[in-house]
């Protein structure tokens, strides 16, 4: 499955951090917004993404060993509806160039690292992130059978 990856950090998250303060709007809701700074994914990686059985994005805690999948069912450059993403976004979501429709947030197996490649150079993610700056990769990511 190709998908992204994107990194988050808890510079501009409430106490209770980024994925508890989504799930919180989620769990009233039933689906939250959720923002990317920076570069917005190209209209042709939104496609793929969104083409796949089950869309979704993962998240890496920089710095952190957490990591979380968004099921996603849309992807727009359009500012969503105040009070559809959090409040914590507050005069930041003005500046959130891609946004991320979640219908849910799964917490991903420790080593779902190793098991996505970076499309652009082939190497895992688990290699590739620890040496680049980039705020995220597109990657293919091996679901296991079940």
């Amino acid at each position: 499955m190709k998908t992204a990856a994107l990194r988050f950090a808890e510079n501009f998250a409430p106490e209770c951090g980024t994925i508890a303060a989504h799930k919180q709007v989620l769990d009233n809701l039933g689906s939250v917004w959720y923002g990317k700074l920076g570069n917005p994914m190209s209209k042709a990686v939104c496609d793929t993404i969104l083409g796949s059985d089950d869309p979704k994005i993962l998240l890496i805690h920089s710095g952190h060993d957490d990591r979380w999948w968004l099921h996603v069912d849309a992807i727009s450059r359009e500012l969503p509806p105040y009070g559809s993403y959090p409040e914590y976004y507050g005069e930041l979501a003005y500046k959130m160039r891609c946004w991320l429709h979640v219908c849910r947030i799964e917490k991903a197996d420790p080593k779902v690292m190793s098991k996505c490649v970076v499309a652009s150079c082939g190497k895992p993610l688990s290699l590739a992130s620890r040496r680049s700056m980039s705020p995220y990769f597109i990657i293919d990511y091996q679901e296991e059978a079940s």
